[in-house]
């Protein structure tokens, strides 16, 4: 089957025009924060060693979708271990051995961790990221060939800033049905995410960085961050820079998502933007993304990776695999394994676009095990 469609996807992708060339570079590349610089972190272990991971499965779907992770990478016979801990998001706080085994071995693979709405329980995947200072979200929001969508030459990249803004978690009643809750942004962290929105857009010739923002009405917090990413924005006089109200993104991304490159956005705009240029180029159970620092780096589901799925879809085991699939693509790259990460991307691509086995949320009826066996076969 993998023989008999190459020739097609070549064909395919040989005829892309050239101002969408960019997706033919690997939709799964996510570089390292300082990985240029003269001591870089570098989380490989050696040569012909596995690498260790940290695995949380997580809740709901999570086990489904990481359990096909896991097959296909051992079917692929990457050099990757997984040590593997059961972590739930109605839990106070990431237990210790967990935070031992991501700091050591500084890469994580994780499915959808539930957050509780409202009450006093804080969401533990704001807590891993501001923990480790994940302070790069990237969710890479494409059109995948042969998945039907409402929108054509989709190719966005979304950078959104990942340990501040409205997601400080400093909220407090002042008094009796009164709550303040304190949006921070820093000159510091403004100024680190837009250096990593340019030198992506640098590394992956891109043309164009825009900046989100609302410093319409939020003049001090977002007109600092502004003015950080216009601060950057001189020092890659070749990458055009433009800025956009919130608001009015949203609504051009569901009328002309076309126009967009690279967006770099604070903590809630980008949640926000991510999720609707999945739904535009496919929907979140599609879309790889990860989070990384300095340090240590998280993959999971690019958009809503708090979302766990329903009850009844983990009954009948159908989740779709293939956003968490990308997104350990997305993570052998960070392990410098890019023949492992080519295999897999490949295969899913080829998978998606032969269009036999897909999850209820494409379009079809097919179990997570179908669709797993399907990349597997896929394989190259």
């Amino acid at each position: 089957m993998a023989q008999r469609t190459a020739p097609i996807l070549k064909k395919l992708l040989s005829g892309t025009p050239s101002h969408l060339r960019s997706c033919l570079r690997p939709i799964t590349y996510m570089p390292r924060p300082g990985y240029h610089a003269a001591k870089p972190v570098n989380p490989i272990t050696g040569d012909g060693i596995p690498r260790p991971v940290t695995l949380i499965p997580g809740d709901g779907i999570g086990p489904l979708v990481t359990g096909a992770v896991e097959q296909v990478i051992k079917a692929m016979k990457a050099p990757v271990i997984f040590e593997k801990f059961d972590v739930h998001g109605n839990m106070n706080r990431i237990p210790d051995e967990v935070m031992d085994s991501i700091k050591r071995n500084k890469v994580c693979l994780k499915g959808g961790l539930i957050t509780p709405v409202g009450g006093g329980v804080n969401s533990l995947n704001v807590m891993l990221r501001k923990e480790l200072d994940l302070f790069v979200s990237l969710v890479n929001c494409f059109n995948l060939p042969g998945l039907p969508t409402r929108h054509d030459k989709v190719d966005i990249v979304v950078i959104r800033e990942n340990t501040e803004g409205e997601y400080s978690g400093l909220e407090h009643e002042v008094v009796p049905g009164v709550v303040e809750s304190l949006k921070v942004i820093t000159k510091f962290c403004s100024e680190r995410i837009a250096q990593y929105a340019f030198e992506y857009a640098h590394l992956n010739n891109r043309k164009t960085v825009t900046a989100v923002h609302k410093a319409n009405i939020m003049k001090l917090a977002d007109g600092l961050f502004l003015e950080s990413c216009r601060e950057i924005a001189k020092k890659y006089p070749k990458i055009e820079y433009n800025e956009i109200i919130v608001d009015n993104c949203c609504m051009q991304l569901v009328s002309k998502p076309e126009q967009f490159d690279v967006m770099v956005t604070p903590n809630l705009y980008g949640n926000l933007v991510a999720n609707t240029a999945a739904g535009i180029a496919g929907g979140t159970g599609v879309m790889p993304g990860g989070n990384v620092g300095i340090k240590y780096a998280i993959f999971e589901q690019g958009a809503s990776a708090g979302n766990v799925g329903k009850p009844k879809m983990v009954e009948k085991k159908k989740a779709n695999p293939v956003a968490l699939l990308l997104s350990s693509a997305m993570m052998l790259r960070h392990l410098e394994l890019p023949e492992f990460a080519d295999r897999l991307e490949n295969a899913v691509k080829r998978v998606i676009y032969e269009g036999k086995y897909r999850t209820k949320d494409l379009g079809g009826s097919s179990t997570t095990q179908e669709v797993t066996d399907a990349v597997i076969s896929a394989l190259e």
